[in-house]
């Protein structure tokens, strides 16, 4: 069935192929990455694709992990073990015929990824295979890097940029969006056995893993939200600082999604920080009475 794309689209994609490939990835990120795909819109047409391209990379290499059971730990290598193989191909310029591959195929014509940053990221999704607690935040950033920073790092160099340093604020804003995703996941986590909050910080608050179990919301449980929240916060701040060093028609993309990435904290504060019944999240209304602020701002970057 041909794809049905405004004539704009179809004159920048090579062959029939190529367009099904990207409108693949496009719907994948429509689907599982509402806030992802809403600031995606305002980029340029081959930027956008771009995007889409990595991000159903990302989601497709996730979804091959948690197609198998928490105690099938050699299943879920296996899986990844076909993702890295047939990546490889992709990077030594030889045919593959999975959409979201052939659209990296053509992706990588135009942007340099280098090959080792989905490979990080593939090993990040492993983690979850083999390790349910994390000690320290300096051991939850390893895997926020992998799982998260190597994504920003990755549209980074769709973006464009002018100083290295940028990247290092790509890495921050990573940090920041997973450790979003990890506050406001906690209960649906605990269900499925894994603790991504730091022991330290259970034990520093004097929350106990039996309450959080329970899903018990007390004083202790709120002051280490708080602490949690305002780390994240810090880290969006340091990450805005790197959006002026990318690429103008960039600029607003990247604000927009992590203004609209760090409301989720504000509704977590909103739902007396019950992240075991309720689910943090902007609706699309919410989102656009946003844009136009940031728009502005981001103009002015």
């Amino acid at each position: 069935m041909q794809v049905a794309l405004p004539s704009t689209v179809k004159d920048i994609y090579v062959s029939p192929d190529l367009v099904r490939a990207y409108e693949f990835c496009r719907q994948t990120a429509r689907t599982h990455a509402k806030s992802f795909y809403f600031s995606a819109q305002f980029l340029p047409v081959e930027k956008r694709k771009a995007i889409y391209a990595v991000y159903a990379l990302c989601r497709h290499v996730d979804d091959a992990v948690d197609r198998h059971d928490v105690h099938d730990a050699a299943g879920a290598r296996a899986a990844i073990e076909v993702w890295q193989r047939d990546l490889d191909k992709v990077y030594r310029g030889e045919k593959v015929d999975a959409p979201v591959l052939l659209a990296w195929s053509d992706m990588l014509t135009r942007y340099p990824i280098k090959q080792e940053l989905p490979l990080e990221l593939m090993r990040g999704v492993l983690m979850d295979t083999y390790i349910s607690r994390y000690e320290t935040w300096e051991e939850l950033r390893v895997y926020c890097y992998r799982v998260a920073s190597t994504v920003g790092l990755m549209v980074t160099e769709i973006f464009g940029y002018t100083r290295p340093e940028t990247l290092e604020y790509a890495v921050a804003l990573g940090e920041a969006m997973q450790l979003t995703n990890i506050l406001r996941d906690i209960g649906e986590d605990q269900r499925v056995g894994r603790v991504y909050v730091p022991q330290e910080d259970l034990r520093r608050f004097g929350y106990a893993e039996s309450e959080l179990a329970r899903g018990e919301i007390n004083e202790p449980f709120i002051s280490l939200m708080r602490f949690e929240i305002e780390r994240a916060r810090n880290l969006y701040r340091e990450a805005e600082q790197g959006i002026p060093l990318l690429n103008r028609e960039a600029r607003f993309t990247v604000l927009l999604a992590a203004r609209i990435y760090a409301r989720i904290l504000d509704r977590v504060e909103a739902n007396m920080f019950d992240v075991f019944n309720r689910r943090a999240h902007l609706t699309l209304a919410a989102k656009m009475r946003l844009t136009p602020r940031i728009w502005l701002e981001a103009r002015r970057l």
